[in-house]
């Protein structure tokens, strides 16, 4: 009687699961990341390299200017503690820096609603382009400083008079790029806005703002800039409180090592200050204005 065997139980390799794939998050995360280092740590590898190679050159027993070194042993509290207050003029850099932020703030605002609205005037209408434009190249080469006597004989005080040199700083700009804009609005707007009968006021909303936004706002950015350098030269010849009256009132104290420091801080300024216009400008206008 032949022996019945048992059928062969064959083992089934287990079924190999799929490798999970990276999470979109996570390698987006990874990206995002990895080009903020690209974008950070070039300039921090050449700021370092300048702040070595002024530490070389300022080490020396011959030379004028303090190294890196010394300013942070000289201007250690400064840094560190930027908002003290003493009393009268003996103040830190950052509440001489926001006097000087305020002053430049009314002056730009002004600048704003001046400029934009002479420049879509100048824009739009060939007689106040040949009446103003003229008068507008003229005024705009006189250097900055040299309104600074007038305002201070017109107004007898130092504050407006600060204002207004940061106001006839930047206006120009404003004025001249808000012109060039609304004269640049393409012929098929214009052609469009016929068809569809537009009324004037809808015009200039819908068409002409939008069309020149970027012109304006490249024009703001130069004329931040601008007043930003106004300021701090205004601020050396009025005195009172601000960073161009900080820097004037070291040198005479023959404090190199604060006056590195300010202008540090005058610089740190008014890169975020043309930071934010810029952003600014590529938020309205959608991306369409230069970096």
């Amino acid at each position: 009687m032949n022996a019945i065997t048992p059928p062969a139980v064959t083992a089934t390799a287990p079924l190999a699961t799929p490798a999970a794939a990276p999470a979109p998050k996570a390698s987006a995360l990874m990206r995002r990341v990895s080009e903020t280092l690209g974008v950070v740590i070039p300039p921090l590898l050449v700021v370092a390299g300048l702040f070595l190679l002024w530490e070389w050159l300022c080490s020396g027993p011959g030379a004028t200017l303090p190294p890196p070194s010394r300013v942070w042993n000289d201007a250690r509290e400064l840094i560190l503690n930027p908002f003290y207050d003493r009393g009268g003029l003996d103040k830190g850099l950052g509440l001489h820096l926001a006097a000087s932020l305020q002053r430049v703030a009314l002056g730009f605002a002004l600048a704003v609603v001046v400029g934009v609205g002479l420049g879509m005037l100048v824009g739009s209408s060939k007689l106040a382009m040949r009446g103003l434009d003229p008068i507008f190249q003229v005024l705009r080469t006189v250097p900055p400083l040299a309104w600074l006597p007038l305002s201070l004989a017109a107004f007898r005080e130092a504050q407006p008079s600060a204002i207004f040199v940061i106001f006839i700083t930047a206006v120009w700009p404003i004025i001249i790029n808000t012109a060039v804009g609304v004269r640049n609005v393409p012929a098929d707007y214009r052609n469009v806005a016929r068809v569809i009968r537009l009324r004037p006021h809808e015009w200039f909303l819908r068409i002409v703002v939008p069309a020149a936004a970027p012109y304006i706002f490249t024009g703001l950015r130069i004329g931040v800039g601008l007043s930003w350098l106004a300021i701090i030269a205004a601020e050396m010849l009025i005195g009172g409180v601000g960073i161009g009256f900080f820097i004037w009132d070291a040198w005479n104290s023959s404090n190199l090592s604060d006056i590195i420091v300010a202008l540090i801080y005058v610089g740190l300024v008014g890169f975020v200050l043309d930071r934010i216009m810029a952003f600014a400008g590529r938020a309205v206008t959608r991306g369409t204005t230069e970096q």
